[in-house]
């Protein structure tokens, strides 16, 4: 039975052997749900804002050892999560497949030559990442031995389809019609394009696992653009690729799959081989489990705007997303990143009530 916690303060907890987010995704005992928050390194901190005065390139502050983990262990400091995910972005990679892009303020993600023929595919190189992004293993070896298994060191990725799309499209977009254009009208551009993306991002995963991450997520941000017939053809069969790829060398790593709007493909996306599926806030937490089956673990999946509620709201949320998981295999998280603007002292109020929660 859920034990509530109203206003618990930061429980003092035994240290285990392994992270409680490991044994949790494996199935182990455990006595409440591991938490982290995507996003939870970022904009709504204060100690952010000021690193970002400093260092006003993302680019800058994504690439730069140092502050990759300052910024990383930010959160950790602060609200003790059991995930500390690397601060960085599903971008960074690219500019070692010869695919330059920036990250400018207000207008997001800028590909400067984006890929349409077969032509520029050609041009795009496989990665390889411990050449192209040293600082991300430096980062994530530092992280390890900071947090010294008191958390997960959370790696992540972007999924073939989501880094395509931004490729293909030169940035962000409202309606994907260059990415569509393209799969309906020269699939077999598309399809080379995805492969090479799977083929790097599975070489990524093992070399952030290989550096010091125990987990990675894989960022399938505009997966719920496809129709499922198309996510089966477009995006499906290049995460099955990743993760094969992936448990052939390591078997024991968890993968965390994330797209967000995907109710209308849960079941698909139990077929990628993921061990965790993160979960949106449009998904019922009890239906997504039951339409997933009960061999995967899930995360999420609390809307990220009740942390502009009460603190009552708040831990009502919580406590009725923890409920509806049942007991152990899962995540507690936001069904999305921490938005822009959210009080700080909310996101510590929900740290304190999903630790001091008890099964």
């Amino acid at each position: 039975m859920l034990k509530e916690s109203h206003h618990p303060g930061i429980v003092a907890e035994p240290k285990l052997a392994e992270p409680l987010l490991l044994n949790a995704v494996r199935g182990q005992d455990v006595e409440r749900p591991p938490v982290w928050l995507m996003r939870q390194a970022g904009r709504y901190m204060k100690a952010y804002q000021i690193i970002c005065e400093k260092h006003p390139s993302f680019r800058e502050r994504s690439e730069n050892v140092d502050l990759i983990v300052e910024i990383s262990l930010q959160p950790w400091k602060v609200f003790q999560p059991d995930g500390v995910i690397l601060f960085s972005d599903i971008l960074t990679p690219l500019s070692g497949m010869n695919v330059p892009f920036d990250i400018v303020k207000g207008k997001g993600p800028i590909i400067f030559n984006p890929v349409q023929t077969a032509v520029d595919v050609n041009q795009v190189r496989e990665f390889v990442p411990e050449e192209s992004v040293p600082y991300v293993g430096e980062a994530l070896t530092i992280l390890q031995r900071e947090i010294d298994n008191d958390a997960a060191v959370l790696g992540f990725v972007g999924a073939p389809f989501t880094l395509a799309s931004y490729i293909v499209e030169g940035g962000s977009s409202k309606h994907f019609t260059k990415i569509k254009r393209l799969a309906f009208s020269q699939p077999k551009v598309l399809h080379s394009l995805l492969q090479k993306l799977a083929t790097s991002m599975a070489k990524y995963i093992q070399y952030q696992a290989d550096s010091g991450a125990q987990a990675v997520q894989i960022f399938d941000s505009w997966a719920a653009e496809l129709s499922p017939v198309d996510f089966e053809e477009f995006s499906l069969p290049y995460l099955r690729h990743i993760v094969d790829t992936v448990k052939q060398t390591h078997p024991n790593l968890p993968l965390i799959l994330y797209a967000s709007g995907s109710g209308g493909l849960l079941e698909r996306l139990a077929l990628t081989g993921v061990d965790v599926v993160s979960l949106d806030w449009t998904v019922d937490m009890a239906e997504g489990i039951k339409r997933l089956g009960p061999d995967l673990a899930v995360q999420g999946n609390v809307d990220p705007g009740i942390l502009f509620g009460s603190k009552d709201f708040i831990t009502n949320r919580i406590n009725d997303v923890v409920r509806k998981a049942g007991k152990g295999k899962h995540i507690l998280n936001l069904g999305h990143g921490i938005l822009v603007g959210t009080p700080e002292e909310n996101v510590a109020h929900f740290f304190e009530v999903a630790k001091g929660i008890r099964y």
